[in-house]
């Protein structure tokens, strides 16, 4: 019981320090307060004037969605595909990067693209021949370069069409 009493008395006098220190010591900040009152206010710059919202017409509605992949949807990418039914040419059975233009000759009036395989054998070539492994159906053959169009998978089960061509090299 006497405990329980001296603890109750420690309790009431830790109270009554804690009050104390909380009354005292706002001298200062009451001082602040009044010297901050005494100064002139000072003026509010005027808010920037809001322009007015300019609204923006889409006019590309009637073009491809840009989150769609190229020749996907459409009807180009729907209904192109390596023929399967096209005997292949020997060029076909080397990949792109492994062919090399070293030439050209004119007969008449057209073009031949010369190139050469990784065995090391020149083959003729003409607008209409393929090469490469996809499909790489050659469109055109100046002096100095060879044109094509290849047809490649799109990722979607689909195909799109990819200019590639083959330069004279030095």
């Amino acid at each position: 019981m006497n405990n329980t009493r001296n603890a109750g008395i420690i309790a009431v006098a830790l109270a009554g320090m804690v009050a104390a220190g909380c009354s005292g010591g706002q001298s200062d900040l009451q001082k602040w307060i009044a010297d901050t009152k005494k100064k002139p206010g000072g003026r509010i710059q005027a808010l920037p004037e809001v322009k007015p919202y300019e609204t923006y017409v889409y006019g590309a509605a009637k073009l491809r969605s840009p989150f769609q992949p190229q020749g996907a949807g459409g009807a180009n990418g729907q209904n192109l595909r390596p023929s399967s039914r096209r005997n292949r040419e020997f060029l076909e059975g080397f990949s792109l990067d492994t062919l090399r233009m070293v030439g050209t000759f004119k007969v008449g009036s057209s073009f031949y693209g010369l190139v050469q395989s990784k065995d090391g054998l020149v083959h003729k070539v003409q607008p209409g021949n393929y090469l490469g492994q996809n499909d790489g159906k050659v469109t055109e053959i100046s002096g100095g370069k060879i044109s094509l169009v290849e047809i490649i998978p799109d990722g979607l089960g689909g195909y799109i069409e990819r200019p590639a061509s083959l330069a004279l090299s030095d």
